[in-house]
């Protein structure tokens, strides 16, 4: 890789790094403007299944729910871990949900993909760190495509 191929991957993983940072601070503020111009316009923000009542599809809608959660639970997010990866437009990190008006804590990660366009968010897979759940065989994002993204859907032949 050239000096200048890594002097634009820099740049890009601080870009990358400034968005994800403003977004929680929007997030944290309520500021459904800001939160809005965090992500393209068809952005997808994937939950685990059963929460809410599924993916948040679109940027008013993110935006407007985290302002929701802000105003109704005392809602504050933090960044505890955050890994950019420039050169494939993605990123993931850690975070702490601070229910304060519950006095709930929840923790989980998040995996980011951005619009190489325009260098805003286009999708949100987040996943809690909580137990298994008794029932159920499968525990995965609700509504995302897995097959259509080529993830596994069994173990490979031969794996018991």
């Amino acid at each position: 890789m050239s000096n200048a191929d890594r002097e634009d991957m820099a740049a890009r993983a601080a870009g990358m790094e400034r968005l994800i940072r403003r977004y929680f601070g929007a997030c944290n503020d309520a500021d459904v403007d800001t939160l809005c111009a965090s992500f393209i316009p068809d952005a997808v923000h994937y939950f685990p299944p059963g929460m809410y009542e599924g993916p948040f599809r679109g940027a008013r809608k993110i935006a407007e729910r985290w302002q929701s959660a802000v105003q109704q639970l005392g809602s504050y997010w933090t960044i505890d871990r955050l890994l950019v990866v420039p050169e494939t437009w993605q990123a993931a990190l850690e975070w702490s949900h601070f229910k304060t008006q519950q006095g709930k804590l929840l923790r989980g990660v998040e995996w980011y993909e951005f619009d190489p366009a325009s260098a805003l968010i286009s999708e949100i897979r987040a996943y809690y760190a909580t137990p298994q759940p008794a029932e159920g065989d499968r525990f995965e994002l609700g509504g995302f495509d897995y097959a259509g993204r080529n993830y596994p859907l069994a173990p490979p032949q031969g794996v018991r």
